[in-house]
C-alpha cells in the first residue's frame, strides 16, 4: 500500500465523480491502511468498446495508482439476462459463445487502460454459475417487488404498460451478490447503476459485511454534445478504431464538450487542466491545439506514440490544408450494369453500416464523389473506370468494378 495521505487519495478519487455513497465510509476504510478491494463489473454484450466505458476504467486506473487492489469484473453470467438500466425495453438474450468471445476482447482492452498483471480478472459465472434453484429462490426474496418498482426505468416501463420479464429482476440481485463474494470495499459504476450499486450494499450487510462504498461516474456525452455515448447514436469513439479515426472524432467535439473529457479521459492531474483552461481563456493556448494534445493523448494510449503523432500530422494535412489522404482504401465491387447506385456503393465500401445509414448521411450533405458533394439519394455511380468517396470529413475510399 502506498503511503499517498487521505486527503490526496479522496481529491484523486473524486475527480469527476457524480456521487460518493457515503465518503465517511470511504475515509473510515482509507484509515484502515489497507488496499481496498475496488470492482467495476462489465457485461460483455458486444465486442468492441468506447470511450463512454473507459470513464470508469480510468476511474479503476485511479485506485490502482493509490495501490488499492482493483477487480475488473465480467458479468459473463450476468450478460445472459442483459443489464436493464436505463432500457424501456427488455435486452435480446446472447449466446454463451458470444459472451465468451466479448470477454475475451474486454480483457485485452481494459490491459490498454490498467496494469491487467497486478489486477484480479474475475468472473462472474465462477459463483453464480454454481447457483442452485434453491439459491436463487433465496436471493429473490431478499428484495420486494415494490422495492424494485423503484427503480426509474422498471416504474417507467410498467406505467407505460411495456412488459418487465421475471428475469430481470434478478439482475440487481446478481450483481449486488457479485459484490458479495468478492467481498468489495468500493464498487465503481455509472449514474444509470446506483439502484443495483446499492443493493449490493444490502445484501453484504444482510451476511455481516461491512457495505461496499458506492461511487458513480457520469456517463459521457458522446461526440454530437448531445446524447449519451452510444453506439446506436453513431457518437462514439471506438478504442479499437484506426489511429486516425479516433483523433478525428475527438478533432469533431466541441471546445466546452473536450474540458469534459480531459476530466474524465485525461492522465493530466486537475492543476495541469485548470492551467490549460486558463491559457485558452486568456489566449495563450488555441483551444483547437488543447484539443489536439487531447486526442493525441487519447490515440496514443489505446495505440502507440509514434502513430499517435502519424494521425495528428494526417489531420492537420487532410482537413487544416483540404487534402486527402496518402493511403485510401480501395474497394473492388461486382457489376453487371452500367451503374450501381451511390447508396449500394457505400454499402459495398463499408463508408457505412446500413442503406438507411448511407441516406441519412447523403441528406445530411455529408457525402462527396470526386470532390463533389452528392444530395440526392437516388444518385448512381457509372461502373466504368473508379469513384472517390468521402463520408464525413474522415471516411474516404475508392471504389472499382468488375463486370462478370
Amino acid at each position: 500500500m502506498k503511503n499517498i495521505p487521505i486527503e490526496k487519495q479522496l481529491e484523486i478519487i473524486k475527480r469527476g465523480a457524480v456521487e460518493v455513497v457515503n465518503e465517511e465510509e470511504l475515509v473510515a476504510k482509507l484509515k484502515k491502511g489497507r488496499p481496498l478491494r475496488v470492482k467495476a463489473g462489465f457485461d460483455p454484450t458486444a465486442p468492441d468498446l468506447h470511450l463512454g466505458h473507459t470513464v470508469v476504467m480510468q476511474k479503476l486506473k485511479q485506485f490502482q495508482d493509490l495501490g488499492h487492489t482493483v477487480i475488473f469484473l465480467m458479468g459473463d453470467f450476468t450478460a445472459r439476462i442483459g443489464d436493464p438500466s436505463g432500457r424501456n425495453e427488455t435486452r435480446p438474450e446472447l449466446g454463451e459463445d458470444i459472451i465468451k468471445k466479448n470477454a475475451e476482447t474486454y480483457v485485452a482492452q481494459a490491459g490498454k487502460i490498467l496494469d491487467v498483471e497486478k489486477a484480479e480478472i474475475r468472473y462472474n459465472s465462477e459463483w453464480l454459475g454454481k447457483f442452485t434453484a434453491a439459491d436463487f429462490i433465496r436471493l429473490s426474496a431478499k428484495e420486494t417487488v415494490a422495492r424494485m418498482l423503484e427503480r426509474d426505468d422498471f416504474e417507467s416501463r410498467f406505467k407505460g404498460g411495456s412488459p418487465i420479464r421475471i428475469h430481470e429482476f434478478l439482475y440487481p440481485l446478481l450483481q449486488g451478490y457479485d459484490s458479495v463474494a468478492l467481498e468489495s470495499d468500493v464498487e465503481l459504476g455509472g449514474t444509470d447503476q446506483i439502484f443495483n450499486l446499492l443493493v449490493g450494499r444490502d445484501l453484504q450487510r444482510d451476511v455481516g459485511q461491512e457495505p461496499q462504498v458506492v461511487l458513480t461516474m457520469p456517463l459521457l456525452i458522446g461526440t454530437d454534445g448531445v446524447a449519451k455515448m452510444s453506439k446506436t447514436y453513431g457518437n462514439y469513439v471506438g478504442i479499437s478504431e484506426p489511429p486516425k479515426e479516433i483523433f478525428g472524432k475527438m478533432m469533431s467535439i466541441s471546445d466546452d464538450l473536450m474540458w469534459t473529457y480531459y476530466e474524465l479521459l485525461s492522465d493530466l492531474s486537475l492543476d495541469e487542466i485548470e492551467k490549460l483552461k486558463e491559457e485558452v481563456l486568456t489566449g495563450k493556448l488555441h483551444p483547437k491545439l488543447a484539443k489536439e494534445n487531447l486526442a493525441a493523448e487519447i490515440v496514443e494510449r489505446f495505440h502507440s506514440e509514434q502513430e499517435a503523432v502519424a494521425a495528428r500530422d494526417e489531420f492537420e494535412r487532410v482537413f487544416a490544408k483540404k487534402d486527402t489522404p496518402d493511403e485510401i482504401d480501395e474497394h473492388l465491387l461486382d457489376s453487371m450494369d452500367a451503374e450501381i447506385s451511390l447508396v449500394d456503393a457505400m454499402l459495398g465500401t463499408k463508408l457505412v453500416s446500413s442503406k438507411s445509414d448511407a441516406r441519412r448521411m447523403i441528406k445530411q450533405k455529408a457525402v462527396e464523389v470526386d470532390g463533389e458533394r452528392v444530395e440526392d439519394i437516388d444518385a448512381t455511380l457509372s461502373t466504368d473506370g473508379e469513384s472517390l468517396l468521402r463520408v464525413g470529413k474522415r471516411r474516404f475510399a475508392r471504389v472499382k468494378f468488375k463486370k462478370g
